[in-house]
């Protein structure tokens, strides 16, 4: 068991290594997006090999310790949770990857007003306090923290929501800004999801710890 406590040891270490790389990438996507920094956004595109790399690592480890140490109890709901954690984390760097694409491929500065009546900094602002909470979570094994996404989701869902609206409107008032609005309104969306992908990791991490499933719960 030693050695079992040893692989889960560095399974843990894998998801914590997982969870900083991909809150980088979200960042410096971000950032590039934002001044359209096409080097920024090369180097987010590049460090995807990475990602990938360390994403098939956990992948196959978890698959391992399935097969050699045939987990039970919160061992199991450990490893459970790791892989659904590692491909969620996976699929936020994918988003990370895209919109950095988009400043690349696509050479379309945003116009600075597009930002702030979208309120595209309160929703990166917002994702930034949900990636801290269950950064912190994971670390801890602190289900009340991961339990605080769940508020901050809604402020995303909110602004998604609006942002179709807030978007009509600039076009009407100048139809010139139509391919960099429907530019934004794409970001707005990945933004948007990858909340939903980040409040997925607080379900995962409060069922790992507390053995609760609540996916699904506030539909019935």
């Amino acid at each position: 068991m030693a050695n079992a406590q040893y692989q889960r040891d560095l399974l843990n270490e894998s998801g914590a290594e997982m969870l900083a790389i991909c809150t980088s990438q979200l960042e410096k996507a971000k950032n590039a997006f934002l001044n359209h920094d096409s080097d920024l956004a090369e180097e987010v595109i590049l460090n995807e090999v990475r990602v990938n790399a360390l994403d098939l690592r956990i992948e196959k480890n978890c698959e391992k310790f399935l097969a050699l140490y045939n987990p039970v109890a919160n061992d199991l709901r450990f490893i459970m949770a790791i892989r659904k954690i590692n491909f969620d984390l996976e699929r936020i760097a994918d988003h990370a990857y895209s919109i950095s694409k988009y400043v690349v491929e696509v050479d379309k500065k945003i116009p600075a007003h597009l930002f702030e009546v979208l309120q595209f900094h309160t929703m990166y602002d917002t994702i930034v306090k949900m990636l801290d909470n269950i950064t912190e979570a994971y670390e801890n094994k602190d289900v009340k923290t991961a339990r605080k996404v769940f508020k901050k989701d809604k402020v995303l869902d909110k602004i998604n929501v609006d942002s179709f609206a807030v978007l009509e409107i600039e076009i009407k008032k100048d139809n010139n800004i139509i391919p960099e609005a429907l530019l934004l309104f794409s970001v707005i969306k990945k933004m948007e999801r990858v909340g939903d992908l980040i409040k997925n990791i607080a379900e995962e991490i409060i069922f790992y710890i507390d053995a609760e499933v609540l996916k699904h719960k506030n539909k019935k």
